[in-house]
Formats: structure tokens, sequence, C-alpha cells
């Protein structure tokens, strides 16, 4: 099955990384967090608090999950 790759640009400042993890936790499929070429899996806490949180970060996922949707569009920054 192939699925449409998704990808929202965010800005995840350090006390909402473990919301975010927890709510990538709770996908069914795979969920990548990156800036430039620095990609980690947007599932490990330390993967994620080792990006640049100054800077747009971008989430890369090929699945459905609307809770985590909703989650992702309160982080979402234009663009």
């Amino acid at each position: 099955m192939l699925d449409k790759v998704i990808k929202k640009n965010i800005v995840l400042k350090p006390s909402q990384v473990k919301e975010f993890v927890d709510a990538a936790t709770k996908c069914d499929f795979d969920v990548d967090i990156y800036y430039n070429r620095y990609v980690v899996d947007a599932k490990s806490i330390l993967g994620v608090f080792n990006l640049d949180l100054t800077k747009t970060l971008t989430v890369e996922y090929s699945g459905f999950n609307s809770q985590f949707e909703q989650y992702l569009n309160s982080l979402a920054i234009a663009g």
C-alpha cells in the first residue's frame, strides 16, 4: 500500500517535547522529524531533544491519526 507522505512544519519548545513524543507514539505508523538533513524518529524523546528547537522543524509521516493531526495543527506554522 502506497500512502501519501505528509509533511508539516512546526515549532517545538523544550517544554512541549514530551507531549509531542507521546502524541507520535500513539500513531501506528512511522513518524520522522527533521531539521535540514538531521532526521530522527519522532517517537524518541532523546532524538527530538537533539534537534535544534530554535528552528522550524518538519514532521513527515504517511498515515492518519485524527488526534495527531489536531495536535500537529496546534504546533503548525504557515509554510
